[in-house]
């Protein structure tokens, strides 16, 4: 298990690590030393790309990884890409001029593999240079079941990052607001109605303008992050992020979709009904995730949302509006609903992530390129590489435990820091479970909001009311399948859940919409989800 690296460049050159790559290693195939500490002669050249946050500051200013890559003896020509992979890739792929390395969880991804197979390094054949890497499979099998492909290649190693909580999903209301309006912790659905709409008629943040109030907000879409989906928690389905932006999840052993389900229509039909009253913020379909943010973190001290969901409240409303805002438990269905009250539970998709970093079959230079992923997966590079640096970072004590040390820019918040500092969620590394680091003020924030929704997650059994996405395989005629038929669906559902909720409908169409998915080729994907999640469990 983990086993990450500590960072690189000796200390006379400057690199300005951002160059484009080139498709092989031009550089020495001399052997060098393979214990981590040939810092004499000349360095082997690899090159690479990582697909990075476009905060994040150039990889030559990061200290971990220029000690990683000393410790490696390698000198590595980054190519560091912010936006429009997806664009970039299919070309790239084509021409078979490619890097050495890509970095990033599912920058390559398994369709990826099979539409180009040969052209990716199966590793399974080189894990006896990188032992941190073995470490990590033997301490966390986990790791191992994401890592390998149904014909027992390693094509791209995982990460883990073991901090993060049961859901990716928190969900926030003004305490503010109903304290100035004298108004109670809404229960249910029907409870919030009223609350939101106070909140819209009676000047809740008290400017003296009874119309700058947005009462709910969300990035739009349908499942996945952030969006209102988590309320179906109310109806009892069980949710996973990963997997709910597409509809899909499991109910009593069986793999479902809510988009075809009448428990969705009653979303649906209850956002209509605040849409109609003027609740929901009306560029919600059109605005971007920015202009998201920019919006819930108000005027000054004058908040504009009231209820949203969110990572955590001093990322999505700010520092100064944090205070305002509290974390609710989720909200039950109606006051007469008497079944189990549920969330979205996403610590697999939250703490592992698969392909993140991956080798080319035709670089000239594996042995270099091992020696960095062995350093890459030291236990004590894997916090720099999400958390930043030891020094400015993080502090190591003399006990050998960490903390996570306060952002050197005091205007900036903790979460944002991470991603201005270091690789963050976007880097390869492995996290042991026995290493003993304090988390920054961001990631205890978000434990602490997360409170409210334990009794909901407690009841959740991961291991058979979850789909282990994480963990699944699929086979290439079966990913090309559902991938084509997912594209069918979700161009049908997301055209459909706008209007339906910006003008209504829902009930005069919903028959001939649900047979349209079923068209689309939903029963298809279902029976093929089901087939893997019976394999999974019986095997696990």
């Amino acid at each position: 298990m983990r086993k990450m690296m500590s960072v690189i460049l000796a200390g006379v050159l400057v690199l300005t690590l951002v160059s484009a790559c080139s498709g092989s290693n031009g550089g020495s195939n001399e052997k060098k030393p393979n214990n981590g500490e040939g810092s004499s002669g000349n360095k082997d050249k690899l090159t690479a790309i990582i697909v990075k946050h476009p905060l994040t500051k150039p990889l030559a200013e990061m200290e971990w990884l220029q000690e990683v890559e000393n410790k490696a003896n390698v000198d590595i020509e980054w190519q560091e890409i912010t936006a429009d992979w997806d664009q970039k890739k299919g070309p790239m792929l084509a021409s078979g001029d490619i890097p050495d390395l890509f970095v990033g969880p599912n920058v390559i991804t398994d369709a990826d593999f099979a539409q180009f197979n040969g052209l990716f390094q199966d590793l399974n054949e080189l894990l006896e240079q990188a032992p941190n890497v073995q470490s990590m499979f033997q301490d966390n099998p986990s790791t191992q079941i994401i890592a390998t492909q149904t014909d027992g290649r390693i094509l791209g190693l995982p990460k883990y990052q073991r901090f993060w909580p049961d859901s990716v999903n928190r969900q926030y209301i003004n305490q503010t607001w109903l304290d100035n309006l004298g108004l109670p912790m809404p229960t249910n659905w029907d409870e919030l109605y009223e609350v939101l709409l106070a909140f819209k008629e009676q000047d809740a943040n008290g400017n003296g303008d009874p119309n700058d109030e947005i009462p709910v907000d969300w990035p739009g879409g349908i499942g996945g992050y952030f969006n209102p989906a988590v309320m179906l928690g109310g109806m009892g389905i069980n949710l996973s992020s990963d997997i709910s932006g597409q509809g899909y999840f499991v109910e009593g052993g069986q793999v479902k979709n809510f988009l075809i389900d009448d428990r969705f229509k009653e979303l649906v039909t209850f956002l209509n009904k605040l849409y109609a009253a003027g609740l929901i913020n009306t560029e919600v379909f059109t605005h971007d995730y920015t202009k998201f943010q920019s919006v819930s973190r108000g005027e000054g001290d004058i908040a504009k949302v009231g209820f949203t969901w969110g990572w955590v409240a001093s990322d999505r409303f700010g520092e100064q509006l944090a205070p305002q805002y509290t974390s609710m438990s989720p909200l039950k269905w109606s006051a007469s609903y008497t079944g189990d009250v549920s969330w979205s539970y996403d610590f697999y998709t939250l703490n592992y992530g698969a392909n993140a970093i991956v080798m080319s079959a035709r670089s000239k230079n594996k042995e270099a390129a091992m020696r960095f992923i062995n350093e890459l997966y030291t236990p004590e590079v894997g916090i720099q590489a999400l958390f930043g640096s030891i020094g400015p970072n993080i502090e190591k004590h003399e006990d050998g435990s960490y903390s996570v040390l306060p952002p050197k820019d005091t205007q900036m918040d903790p979460g944002t820091w991470k991603w201005t500092s270091t690789w963050a969620d976007n880097g390869a590394f492995y996290i042991s479970d026995d290493i003993n680091l304090t988390l920054g003020t961001d990631m205890q924030e978000v434990l602490n909001d997360s409170e409210a929704l334990q009794e909901a997650l407690s009841r959740i059994n991961p291991g058979e009311d979850i789909f282990p996405s994480a963990f699944i395989k699929y086979s290439s005629q079966d990913n090309n399948t559902m991938s084509l038929n997912n594209t069918n669906l979700m161009n049908l559902a997301n055209t459909n859940f706008a209007k339906w909720i910006t003008s209504g409908g829902v009930e005069e169409e919903w028959n001939s919409y649900v047979q349209e998915a079923q068209k689309a080729g939903l029963p298809q994907n279902l029976e093929i989800m089901q087939r893997y999640f019976e394999e999974y469990k019986a095997n696990r």
